[in-house]
């Protein structure tokens, strides 16, 4: 475990998910190597688990179904937690680097559950438990699991924001009706034009818009559902559309410098980008969605590949369906750091990889 891990481990331990010691020369090391995933069925093996540790990652995030517990029997709930914390490779991938985790429906209580799943309270103090944070931590008196993180050095600071698209979210919108280009495929739910719901709340916008302030030269914005994609019917920032549009425009507003988003719950995996013209920001967005640990989707040819047509105007390349998970590098050597986004798969190798440099999301003056 290198220096970074150790104090990052013991902060976590306390419940502060927080640098406690900026004199520390190892609490100053800059983090380069950000590993995430989402989808992960308790009950089934994880041998993926294995090959992110040969990464050697810095910090690993659960961006969302970290568990399918689908229940208001929180005892049940705990049970399958528990059935996450036993498997070899999860206990070996917390004992490398510290972890960082938000929720998406599934580990929430309910599938596709918003503002009105009924023991989100307690809900939210088992996941707070299972992640180890203090009893007397402030995570636990606020609602919602939002939280942020920066660590590193100044002019290499990294700050990590995992929302929370679930405690706050409006009722879904039924009624999806696929277009003539992607006839067939699957979706519930459309754009509503009711633009007093929402996907934060009024709260965690505020806090959000605060967290977006303050200093930082990476930012790794975790939502647990797509933000980019307008034309598949599931579940994404697409059915608000008036919420994603103030997201762009608070990134633009509060002048965060380099933003990436990073997303989860599709049982697929993509890298996609929005330009300026489309976005409202003043700069590209690019989104990389890893789904799933150990649950594939889309249909297995006579080849053994996977596949399923379905169409997505911002995505760059191709999409992967089998296991996955993303990493997020940062090469702060160069004089112009380098960013590179990937999805690697169950033996570590690289599917999917785009790579930019800082300079490229930076904001108007």
């Amino acid at each position: 475990m290198n220096r970074l891990s150790v104090v990052l481990s013991i902060v976590l331990a306390v419940g502060h998910f927080a640098i406690a010691d900026r004199s520390s020369s190892a609490a100053d090391e800059p983090l380069s190597r950000i590993s995430f995933g989402s989808c992960a069925k308790q009950n089934q093996p994880m041998p993926i688990l294995d090959a992110i540790v040969e990464t050697d990652p810095q910090l690993f995030l659960m961006i969302g179904d970290n568990i399918y517990g689908d229940t208001e029997d929180m005892g049940l709930l705990w049970e399958k937690y528990q059935l996450l914390g036993a498997q070899p490779g999860f206990k070996k991938l917390r004992n490398h680097c510290p972890m960082l985790a938000t929720w998406d429906d599934h580990d929430y209580g309910a599938n596709d559950a918003g503002v009105e799943y009924p023991k989100k309270r307690e809900s939210q103090q088992l996941f707070l438990d299972f992640f180890g944070v203090a009893k007397n931590s402030p995570l636990r008196k606020q609602e919602g699991v939002q939280s942020s993180h920066t660590f590193g050095p100044a002019g290499k600071r990294v700050q990590i924001i995992l929302l929370d698209t679930r405690y706050f979210r409006s009722p879904l919108t039924r009624g999806y009706v696929p277009s003539e280009r992607n006839e067939g495929f699957r979706g519930n739910y459309k754009a509503t034009t009711d633009t007093s719901t929402t996907m934060l709340g009024d709260a965690q916008w505020k806090w959000l818009e605060a967290e977006l302030r303050k200093p930082a030269e990476v930012r790794i914005i975790a939502s647990s559902i797509q933000v980019l994609p307008d034309e598949h019917g599931s579940e994404k920032w697409g059915n608000f559309p008036h919420e994603r549009t103030r997201l762009f425009h608070l990134i633009r507003d509060t002048k965060a410098n380099g933003v990436v988003m990073i997303s989860g719950d599709r049982h697929l995996a993509e890298i996609m980008e929005i330009d300026s013209a489309r976005s409202g920001n003043s700069y590209p967005i690019y989104e990389v969605t890893s789904s799933s640990l150990n649950a594939p989707s889309g249909n297995m040819t006579k080849a053994g590949t996977r596949f399923a047509n379905e169409i997505n105007s911002y995505r760059i390349g191709l999409t992967y369906f089998d296991t996955n998970f993303g990493m997020i590098t940062i090469d702060w050597s160069q004089p112009d750091p380098l960013i590179r986004m990937r999805v690697q798969d169950e033996v570590g190798d690289v599917v999917l990889q785009k790579t930019v440099p800082l300079s490229l999301l930076q904001s108007a003056k």
